[in-house]
């Protein structure tokens, strides 16, 4: 069996976010090394999206050309993804001439088939921005749902597919102004002629995500309306027609074909450049798309039609479409810098634990949300207390207590034989639902095996019976770490650093799922055992919440406040009466101080800039009514309020005396 997987290609302007991770990236990369630990010959591709507006406007941002900013972009994200431990294949770029001519021949044959039809159209263009507006830079409110942060091209809302000319009160994105509707011509792809064939491919799909399935039986009820494939620009792919000067292919139509060119350039560059027709023209190759929900349209309905049209390629298998991960409630966004980065998360983390917490709570069938309190707690009492104290524990003991060498298992009691089963079963479920895409019911199951190895250590209890019943300890510590060894190839697909750690600690060779059973570490001398996972301080987590709290540079309109809720904060005066430190917190005070007629304490990350000391009397500006919480076991009632400038900080003081309990508007 052959399987080709593809990841959605990130945008060049900017940095990998947690988004993207949750969204498609991490999903085939777990998905992918676990068909290789399968035996199956398994292709992961993928590549930069290099072309559309979000690239020049960005490009202009930052003074460079379209080009510099994806040499930059692409390295950064290749570098990101290779060391959050996702394996590609190939890593493409569609700005290479590869994928020009790619898209190029494949527009043409699309071309001479008569699938395109020349229209005039009205298209937004924007005086101030001096530029055609693209249909994602055209903004208003849906008229199907009332939505205000429409798209031109679609609503997120309400999912429905849209035409920038049926928004109301359009604006552009970039400026906010009003853009003018002006005549162009366009291409259009005659998606209407593909309506019959879609519908019964879809109906063949009864095993897709629901989400997926229901999303496009819907849009097909309606009815597809042609859509352009062309755009007024001058950074993309350009049009293989005399007629077409100065005109692009749409973004959305030529990045589809970048995993086909992504392809080629694999087999390119093995020297077998044939080689890419075995995953895309072998009717024996599953396809898997792994994508956002945002892209389902552009997968399962615009590229099926589009390979239909073509007629030389296979259509894609599976397309297990995730829904958002947002953060703090709000969508991930590069353009308003509203994320956590991948770069900056790999400066101040391990990997696994994010990958960890990802699948933990990926939003596999609704939206999700990524906190860092979240993150912290599965990393401390999940990973550190249970799969790493298994770990540990069982590893510990063996090197402590026996010599460093693994005992031989002998007589099973009940208890040892249930234990026995559930460590031979667990291949067999872990990998059921990693192949029904169910990443986090499969890593689940890998954690329950875990937390049972802890209870069966517990009950077994080998710190005694090495004194009193030495086989039985041999078998409780043996089957232990037999199911350290299992969890050795079990983890590798989602921890893959923890999972070579684990490996290397126990000198095993075999990473081959389907040899789990045939483990045998009898006799075998560890190496001294190692902590898996460090566990993240109260403290350290604050850090990235004020951090994240400060990250958006840039204004923009879904970033600004109604007076009404910006009249909901309650700003004090308030009055310093005591200040200590914070046992085991460099950065933390405990702040004691007056409001009016009251008293209360708030915790506050301002330790290396300020002495307790010097605090006593200071009046400062206070968040009175923001609610309690919890830091380092104590309750923090408020906010005081500082202005920082990279290590500076300083505190907001009212600038003549006033009465504590004072107002402030």
């Amino acid at each position: 069996m052959k399987v080709l997987v593809t990841a959605a290609l990130p945008y060049a302007n900017g940095d990998i976010h947690l988004g993207h991770l949750a969204g498609s990236n991490l999903p085939a990369d777990i998905y992918v090394r676990y068909l290789r630990s399968k035996g199956v010959d398994v292709l992961h591709i993928c590549g930069t999206d290099e072309h559309g507006v979000p690239i020049t406007i960005q490009a202009e941002k930052e003074g460079m050309s379209p080009q510099a900013l994806t040499d930059k972009y692409y390295e950064r994200i290749y570098r990101s993804f290779r060391d959050f431990g996702i394996q590609f294949d190939n890593f493409s770029r569609t700005s290479k001439s590869l994928h020009h001519r790619t898209a190029q021949e494949f527009f043409l044959r699309l071309y001479e088939k008569g699938l395109f039809e020349l229209k005039g159209v009205e298209q937004f263009f924007c005086k101030d921005c001096r530029r055609f507006l693209p249909d994602r830079y055209v903004e208003g409110v849906c008229p199907y749902c009332g939505w205000e942060g429409a798209r031109g091209d679609q609503c997120d809302s309400c999912g429905r597919w849209l035409e920038p000319c049926q928004l109301r009160e359009p604006r552009c994105r970039i400026c906010g102004g009003a853009p003018t509707p002006t005549s162009t011509q366009h291409w259009f792809l005659r998606l209407s002629l593909f309506q019959r064939q879609l519908q019964e491919w879809i109906a063949s799909k009864a095993h897709w995500k629901e989400s997926v399935r229901n999303f496009c039986q819907n849009l097909l009820r309606e009815g597809l309306n042609d859509r352009a494939v062309t755009r007024d620009l001058t950074w993309g792919v350009p049009v293989p027609l005399k007629e077409a000067e100065s005109k692009v292919i749409y973004v959305w139509f030529e990045a589809l074909i970048g995993y086909i060119s992504s392809t080629i350039e694999w087999a390119v560059q093995r020297g077998q450049k044939d080689r890419w027709k075995d995953y895309w023209r072998d009717p024996s190759c599953r396809i898997v798309h792994f994508i956002g929900k945002d892209n389902i349209i552009f997968h399962a309905i615009v590229w099926p039609a589009m390979i239909m049209g073509h007629g030389d390629f296979i259509l894609p298998s599976e397309i297990p479409a995730n829904e958002f991960m947002t953060l703090g409630g709000k969508q991930m966004s590069t353009s308003r810098n509203w994320a956590v980065w991948l770069p900056d998360y790999l400066k101040r983390f391990q990997p696994d634990p994010l990958r960890y917490a990802l699948t933990m709570n990926a939003p596999e069938t609704g939206d999700s949300d990524f906190t860092w309190e979240d993150f912290q707690l599965r990393n401390n009492s999940e990973l550190a207390d249970i799969f790493g104290n298994f770990i540990n524990r069982t590893l510990g003991f063996v090197h402590g207590f026996l010599g460093g060498r693994i005992p031989e298992i002998h007589r099973f009691n009940s208890d040892a034989r249930k234990f026995d089963k559930l460590i031979m079963g667990s291949p067999a479920t872990v990998g059921q639902f990693i192949e029904g895409f169910q990443f986090r019911k499969a890593l689940k199951e890998l954690m329950a095996l875990a937390a049972e190895g802890n209870r069966y250590f517990d009950y077994s209890k080998p710190w005694e019976t090495r004194k009193t019943n030495r086989e039985k300890c041999e078998t409780s510590i043996g089957l232990c770490c037999k199911a350290a060894g299992a969890f050795s190839i079990m983890a590798q697909p989602f921890m893959p650093f923890t999972s070579a750690r684990i490996r290397k600690m126990l000198g095993i060779e075999i990473s081959e799922w389907d040899r789990i059973p045939d483990i045998s570490l009898t006799g075998a001398q560890i190496s001294k055992p190692l902590p898996l996972f460090e566990k993240f301080s109260e403290e350290a987590i604050q850090v990235e919440i004020q951090r994240l709290r400060g990250s958006s540079k840039q204004q923009s309109s879904d970033s600004y406040v109604e007076f009404a809720d910006f009249e909901k904060l309650d700003f004090r005066v308030a009055e310093v009466t005591s200040a200590e430190r914070i046992e085991g917190a460099d950065k933390l005070l405990l702040l004691r101080l007056v409001v009016g007629d009251e008293e209360v304490q708030v915790v506050a990350g301002i330790a290396q800039h300020y002495t307790p000391e010097e605090l006593i009397g200071k009046k400062l500006a206070l968040v009175y009514n923001l609610k309690p919480a919890v830091i380092r076991g104590i309750e923090s009632h408020g906010m005081i309020l500082a202005a920082s400038n990279g290590d500076n900080l300083a505190l907001i003081v009212p600038d003549h005396d006033i009465p504590p309990g004072s107002k402030v508007s």
